[in-house]
C-alpha cells in the first residue's frame, strides 16, 4: 500500500508543480474520508488538482459550476413525473458521483450551499421524504475564491464545519512556474495519468488508518491544543468536539502515510493549520499565522 502512495503522490506532482505539502494533504485528507476546500485566487490549479486527484484514485468525477443562479435540484437532482408510468421518477443530480468538484462553492447562494450538507455529512441525499444512499468512497472538493472577490457569499461556520481540511495553494516559485511555461499543458498531462490507487485499495487503506494507534500523551497533547484556543483570547471561539475528532483523524491519516501505526506530536502539528484554520477566527486570515500561537504555547507531553 506505501509504494502505491509514494507512485500517486510522485505522479501528482508531475501535474501540480512546486505544491507537495499541499498535494501530501490533500491525500492526507481524503485517505482520512474528509472533504477538502481548496481557497486561493482563479488560475493556480485548484481544478487541476481535484481532477488529478480522481484520475490517480480511479474515482467517478463531476465538476459543479456554483453560480449565483444554481438551485439545489441542480445539484442533488429532482423528482420528474413520468407520463407513461403514471408516478414521479427521481433523476440523480451530479452529486452521485465518488468524487465531486464543487466548483467556487462560494459564488452561489447559501440555499445552494445548504444542499450539500446532508450529502457532505451523512453520504446520502433526501428527496420528497426519500432518501437516496450516494456512492462508496464519497469525497467533496469545493473551490472557493477569496472572500474580498466580487460576487462572493461567505461559506457559514456550519458549513465550514463539514471540511475537514482547508488549503491553499499560492503562485508556483520561479523554477516550477518556468517548467510550468515550457512544458506539456496540465490537462493533457492529467487526462495521461493512471489509476494509482483504485476505490477498493483505497477503503483498505482508510479502514488502516482508523487501526493507527493514539496514546494516552498524545491525546493529552491534542487535548491540550483544543482547551488553548478555548481560554485564549487569541481566538473569537475555540475548537469543538468535532474539530478535535477532526484533528485526530487528520493525524492518524498523515502518520500511516508516513509507515507508522502510532501518531506522534509531528503529525498533529503537521495537519494542524489545514483542519484548524479554518475553524478559528482571529485577526489574521492566514491559516499558518492562526495556529502560530497553539504551536507556540502548548508543550508535547
Amino acid at each position: 500500500m506505501q509504494n502505491a502512495i509514494n507512485q500517486l503522490l510522485d505522479s501528482a506532482n508531475q501535474v501540480i508543480l512546486g505544491k507537495p505539502r499541499q498535494v501530501r494533504l490533500a491525500l492526507c485528507c481524503l485517505l482520512a474520508r474528509g472533504h477538502l476546500l481548496i481557497e486561493d485566487i482563479p488560475g493556480v490549479g485548484k481544478t487541476t488538482l481535484s481532477h488529478t486527484l480522481a484520475k490517480l484514485l480511479g474515482l467517478n468525477y463531476q465538476r459543479i459550476q456554483f453560480t449565483s443562479d444554481i438551485l439545489p435540484a441542480d445539484i442533488i437532482g429532482a423528482s420528474v413525473f413520468d407520463a407513461k408510468n403514471h408516478a414521479f421518477k427521481f433523476h440523480p443530480g451530479p452529486i452521485f458521483n465518488q468524487m465531486v468538484l464543487a466548483d467556487e462553492i462560494n459564488r452561489a447562494t447559501p440555499k445552494a450551499q445548504s444542499a450539500l450538507l446532508e450529502a457532505m455529512e451523512e453520504h446520502q441525499v433526501t428527496v420528497e421524504g426519500k432518501t437516496y444512499p450516494l456512492p462508496q468512497p464519497f469525497f467533496v472538493i469545493a473551490t472557493q475564491n477569496p472572500s474580498h472577490q466580487i460576487g462572493t457569499f461567505p461559506l457559514p461556520e456550519s458549513q465550514l464545519d463539514r471540511f475537514l481540511m482547508r488549503i491553499e495553494l499560492g503562485y508556483p516559485d520561479h523554477q516550477a512556474e518556468r517548467q510550468l511555461l515550457a512544458g506539456q499543458s496540465r490537462r493533457s498531462l492529467c487526462e495521461s495519468l493512471s489509476v494509482q490507487l483504485p476505490p477498493e485499495q483505497l477503503q483498505r487503506i482508510q479502514q488502516g488508518v482508523t487501526q493507527v494507534y493514539a496514546s494516552s500523551a498524545l491525546l493529552d497533547y491534542c487535548q491540550g491544543i483544543i482547551n488553548f484556543t478555548r481560554e485564549s483570547s487569541e481566538y473569537h471561539c475555540g475548537l469543538s468536539p468535532r474539530a478535535g475528532l477532526a484533528l485526530l483523524t487528520a493525524a492518524k491519516a498523515w502518520a500511516f502515510m508516513d509507515q507508522r501505526d502510532a501518531v506522534i506530536p509531528e503529525d498533529l502539528q503537521a495537519v494542524l493549520a489545514a483542519v484548524a484554520g479554518h475553524r478559528l477566527r482571529a485577526g489574521n486570515t492566514q491559516s499558518e499565522a492562526i495556529v502560530a500561537p497553539i504551536l507556540a504555547n502548548v508543550a508535547i507531553h
